[in-house]
């Protein structure tokens, strides 16, 4: 007789996927929604326009593995910097990885000036509209480890107000 055991599943990463505030490109978001699922993340995906508050209120619910803001409008620089701020200011937002991508300002070829500096504000990678998707999943799946809705950790960062 064969016994056929379960193949244990891998949990999935859980990604919040954003634009910048005032970007309300919407195509952008459901590539890289599609895509991001693709690769096996869980994805929140908050839609076009997102406010600042409500990206952070966000990251504090959903408690994401990585955040993904997009940028198609030009302002990703100016808008994506003061989001990386407030997100890397408050304690739910402190630790999780965050990248940018997509162009990030009106400079054309130039936009990659903007790369150090945000980097330099908390973003931890930064891809030009040029960069392949595959830069964004490899760097993705380098990140560690994966967490799933049932073994999540219930404690909350260091001054972290849980959601109401």
């Amino acid at each position: 007789m064969t016994v056929m055991m379960a193949q244990p599943t891998l949990s999935k990463r859980r990604v919040l996927l954003t634009t910048v505030s005032s970007d309300s490109h919407t195509w952008n978001l459901v590539f890289l929604n599609l895509l991001l699922e693709e690769h096996g993340n869980e994805v929140l995906n908050l839609g076009p326009c997102v406010p600042d508050a409500i990206v952070l209120e966000a990251v504090r619910q959903y408690r994401p593995d990585a955040i993904v803001v997009s940028s198609v409008n030009g302002h990703g620089f100016l808008d994506g910097g003061r989001l990386i701020r407030i997100l890397r200011n408050d304690p739910c937002g402190r630790e999780v990885p965050a990248v940018i991508g997509g162009k990030l300002g009106i400079l054309g070829e130039g936009n990659d000036r903007y790369r150090d500096e945000l980097l330099m504000a908390g973003f931890d990678a930064v891809f030009a509209d040029t960069s392949s998707p595959d830069a964004l999943t490899s760097h993705l799946r380098s990140l560690p480890g994966q967490s799933s809705l049932a073994g999540r950790k219930l404690d909350m960062p260091q001054g972290c107000q849980a959601p109401c």
